[in-house]
């Protein structure tokens, strides 16, 4: 087990399964060019790999605190998704950015508040040095599936 998988285990964060295939799509969930990574845009998936609720819009069916544990879980299915990827999770030696997308009631402005949620969890699992990375957090009139957050990356590896 690696170094960041042992303190995911420490966390009690389990890795996600694949989320299921959907039909038509043209996109790998990861990308690697060199040693730069891009992080197609995740949702939060439940531990078999299907989408977790509450779905719908923070501010209305959502609640801040809802929202920033659906960008928690979005993070662990990108992390999933690294895994998978690269084999091991030490390869990352940095998270460049992270860009989270929210979908807002009107007039909702607190996405820095629910992308936190992802934000903790890249620090808590890589620590300061490799998980410190740029971040947008931006509202959006609709996610795809009725998710409510929504994540997608940028990363360096060895």
């Amino acid at each position: 087990m690696s170094g960041v998988e042992a303190r995911l285990a420490a966390l009690g964060v389990a890795l996600p399964e694949a989320e299921a295939p959907s039909a038509g799509r043209l996109f790998p969930w990861v990308v690697v060019r060199g040693e730069r990574v891009f992080v197609s845009g995740h949702g939060p998936l439940e531990a078999e790999g299907r989408l977790s609720g509450p779905f719908g819009r923070v501010g209305a069916e959502v609640s801040v605190e809802e929202g920033r544990e659906l960008a928690r879980l979005a993070g662990v299915s990108i992390l999933g998704s690294l895994k998978r990827a690269l084999g091991d999770l030490d390869r990352v030696t940095g998270w460049c950015r992270v860009l989270g997308m929210v979908h807002v009631a009107p007039g909702f402005t607190r996405t820095p508040e629910v992308i936190d949620g992802a934000s903790r969890l890249i620090l808590d699992a890589f620590g300061p040095q490799i998980g410190a990375h740029a971040r947008s957090a931006v509202g959006m009139a609709a996610l795809p599936s009725g998710m409510a957050v929504e994540i997608e990356a940028e990363l360096l590896v060895a």
